[in-house]
């Protein structure tokens, strides 16, 4: 994992994913520090991908107050319980819906659950958190929020995309990465994750921007991006076109096949 620093008060936790035929997948967390600090989402669900130990190089887990989980989905989960064990002060600020599909997994413990739905504030100490529903997102029970000490908007799957290199994907700035590659990767995980945007209601969904537009986010910081300060306009404007996009139809058995006759095959095993 990477870690970079966006500003005094949030660092971003970066890992990412090859998904073949698609790119190079950004898959963030983040620390906010302040007077009560707060994770955001805790990892992949993957063995050995060391979240804890970048956790632990940028705050004391015993010093988490609040962890954040945008969604229950297994790339924002992965460290969640032994992060709930290592910060015995956090509360887990989720909503009802997200209790119960974690609850299918493991149980949380209902008296560390903090139930916050959008529109809701968190007093975070010296900051006031607020929800919002994203206008993309993959998991009903998605919740971002807007950090109103900072500007910083936290905004869950919404505005990712897939990166054309590794390094892009765990970069300190989308800045880095190719405007035209950043234009198509937009669109594409529009697609991706969120298929339903080409069957809405155009003036529902572009309503749905509302609450985003009047926060005017000084930094966008999506799970599935890199860093980005100053682009929010640019981003809200690009997603608009989210409905016009072209949809996405993965490979099927036989891209498949195809792609297994590629590999190469494994070393045999001597016999003794």
């Amino acid at each position: 994992m990477e870690i970079n620093r966006i500003g005094r008060d949030v660092s971003v936790l970066s890992d990412q994913l090859e998904v073949p035929g698609i790119g190079f997948l950004p898959v963030n967390a983040f620390v906010v520090h302040g007077a009560e600090p707060v994770v955001v989402d805790t990892g992949l669900s993957l063995p050995g991908r060391g979240f804890l130990d970048a956790l632990g190089a940028v705050i004391d887990p015993a010093d988490v107050r609040w962890i954040w989980l945008t969604h229950p989905d297994r790339d924002h989960t992965g460290a969640l319980f032994d992060l709930l064990e290592l910060a015995p002060r956090a509360r887990l600020v989720t909503t009802y819906l997200a209790m119960g599909i974690m609850s299918t997994e493991r149980p949380l413990p209902i008296d560390r659950v903090h139930l916050l739905n959008p529109g809701q504030s968190l007093d975070a100490g010296d900051r006031r958190l607020t929800g919002f529903r994203p206008p993309l997102f993959d998991n009903p029970a998605t919740v971002g929020f807007f950090d109103h000490s900072n500007g910083v908007c936290f905004s869950s799957d919404c505005f990712g995309a897939p990166m054309p290199t590794a390094e892009l994907a765990t970069c300190g700035d989308v800045a880095n990465a190719p405007a035209d590659a950043l234009h198509a990767g937009q669109l594409l995980w529009a697609a991706v994750d969120s298929p339903w945007v080409h069957n809405v209601d155009r003036d529902r969904y572009l309503a749905s921007m509302a609450p985003l537009r009047t926060f005017a986010p000084a930094v966008v910081l999506s799970t599935h991006l890199p860093p980005a300060p100053g682009r929010a306009a640019e981003f809200l404007d690009r997603v608009s076109l989210a409905p016009g996009a072209d949809p996405f139809v993965g490979p099927d058995q036989a891209a498949l096949e195809q792609m297994l006759a590629t590999f190469e095959p494994p070393e045999p095993h001597p016999v003794s």
